[in-house]
């Protein structure tokens, strides 16, 4: 079956999955999604590895590949770059289970898509015998800079231009990505917050005269956010994997339920655990965890999605989001694919900074449930499960941690439970190690990721042990109102 992709803003036209990955997002401003969902037998899957698993998803929605272009990507994506042959290997700590999506080459759940990105992008280009040089352009939190960084850097026909909020990503995180090697790469952090990123990288692919300027001097965009269909599928993949493995190894039985928590900013990664049950992998409870920009779990509460609000800078700064791009697809599909509908919401959010969904729509949003938790709760899970299992957890995997445990409290539910852990604690030691009990005013963090091994009796992973002292190679700075100027400038458009 051929599965096409149309715009979330516009059902009538329909493109192919190698023109959707191109294009990243529509041209009309709305994001693609497929045109049916493939189902898929899950039991059948049990015992496979990760790289057979992704190619049964894969082939299901990418349709125009061949199976040589999509073994080749898979190949060339899922290697001796992550430092677990497992490439996602689930853990037991404390009674929780751990789905570990960290083991990559930038130590981020990032790494998991957007190492195969690059190579379904320019497998896409010569499919679509496109000549220009595509340009990738990016807003990031902090782990999608780096991992996209990684995984187009030198990579021929492309460049990337990644911007990111000066004082809102962590140590680690910056020196990741201003130290990030490579001739085609570019990082410039912005005076603003993520928001303001994100939003001026769609204006910047809604601007057709900047467009028709980088085309005469042979370049096209194109993106690498999670807006873009060819991040989204890939993550389907660790949740089908997920349920495969746990029942290869008994944990569960073939048909059983599983809930799955996972720590949400821009709604991409629980969007996948979505579309993943749709195809029949049998998910419970799709358990949706923010930090104290809680803008999604207001969202589940009460209809009314609402940015005009504070927005705060926490310790899981990967989620510090107030626009969740990723929730368009949602709202589409509980609208009943009805792109008019969808259209004027967007509208209103991006005019008014809200909107509010019908009570029908809402029978949409039964598979989820909100949650989130306060930068206490998620320093006071780190300590509990460190000192329940000796297990060490990020911020951004803890509050998904703490909201598993709210809901189990709450309701009694004792289904099994697969929480999502997006990232190292290496990538975030300051917190960490605070929330641990250990002194960190005034310690650089290099030395904490020291102590953290020295605690935690693990090794310190190589994309930090690489970055120590590596040299800065970006040093550009721009106001929010002033990225499209940049990106002139870094092509030299004239």
């Amino acid at each position: 079956m051929e599965i096409r992709y149309k715009s979330t803003r516009n059902s009538e036209v329909t493109v192919t999955a190698s023109e959707a990955i191109l294009q990243g997002l529509a041209e009309d401003g709305g994001l693609f999604l497929p045109t049916a969902v493939p189902s898929i037998d899950v039991a059948a899957l049990a015992g496979k590895s990760y790289q057979e698993i992704a190619y049964e998803v894969m082939r299901l929605f990418f349709t125009d590949y061949t199976e040589e272009e999509l073994k080749g990507c898979i190949a060339k994506a899922y290697d001796d770059k992550f430092d677990a042959k497992e490439i996602a290997p689930l853990k037991e700590a404390g009674g929780i289970c751990y789905l570990e999506l960290f083991h990559g080459a930038t130590i981020a759940f990032k790494d998991m898509a957007l190492s195969i990105l690059p190579h379904l992008l320019t497998t896409a280009a010569k499919k679509q015998q496109k000549k220009e040089e595509i340009v990738i352009l990016t807003a990031t939190s902090g782990d999608t800079g780096k991992a996209a960084l990684a995984g187009f850097a030198d990579v021929p026909g492309t460049s990337i231009i990644v911007f990111y909020p000066k004082d809102g990503v962590s140590k680690i995180q910056e020196k990741q990505m201003v130290t990030q090697a490579g001739d085609n790469t570019n990082v410039v952090a912005i005076r603003g917050n993520f928001d303001d990123a994100q939003n001026g990288v769609k204006e910047i692919f809604g601007d057709k005269e900047l467009a028709a300027k980088a085309k005469e001097q042979g370049y096209r965009f194109s993106s690498a956010n999670s807006i873009n269909i060819g991040r989204l599928v890939p993550q389907i993949v660790y949740y089908v994997y997920t349920y495969a493995t746990l029942l290869a190894k008994g944990t569960i039985s073939a048909g059983e339920n599983i809930h799955v928590a996972v720590p949400t900013g821009n709604f991409g990664n629980i969007l996948a655990a979505y579309y993943a049950k749709r195809m029949g992998t049998p998910l419970g409870k799709l358990i949706c965890a923010s930090n104290d920009n809680k803008v999604l779990y207001d969202f589940f509460q009460t209809g009314t999605y609402d940015r005009n609000r504070e927005f705060i800078l926490t310790s899981s700064p990967s989620m510090d989001i107030l626009i969740s791009s990723n929730l368009e697809r949602l709202i589409y599909l509980c609208a009943e694919e009805n792109s008019e509908v969808n259209a004027e919401l967007m509208r209103q959010l991006k005019e008014q900074g809200l909107y509010t969904i019908t009570e029908q729509m809402k029978k949409g949003l039964t598979d989820f449930v909100g949650g989130y938790a306060t930068e206490q709760q998620t320093f006071d899970t780190i300590q509990r499960v460190y000192e329940q299992s000796g297990y060490v957890i990020d911020t951004h995997t803890a509050v998904a941690a703490s909201v598993c445990h709210q809901y189990k409290k709450e309701t009694g539910d004792d289904t099994f439970t697969v929480v999502v852990s997006t990232a190292s604690p290496y990538k975030f030691t300051r917190s960490v190690m605070k929330a641990l009990g250990q002194e960190t005013d005034g310690v650089d963090d290099f030395i904490l990721a020291d102590r953290l091994s020295e605690y935690s009796g693990t090794k310190i992973p190589k994309a930090v042990e690489e970055i120590r002292n590596a040299p800065v190679h970006h040093t550009k700075v721009c106001d929010k109102e002033k990225m499209r100027e940049m990106v002139s400038d870094i092509l030299n458009l004239r």
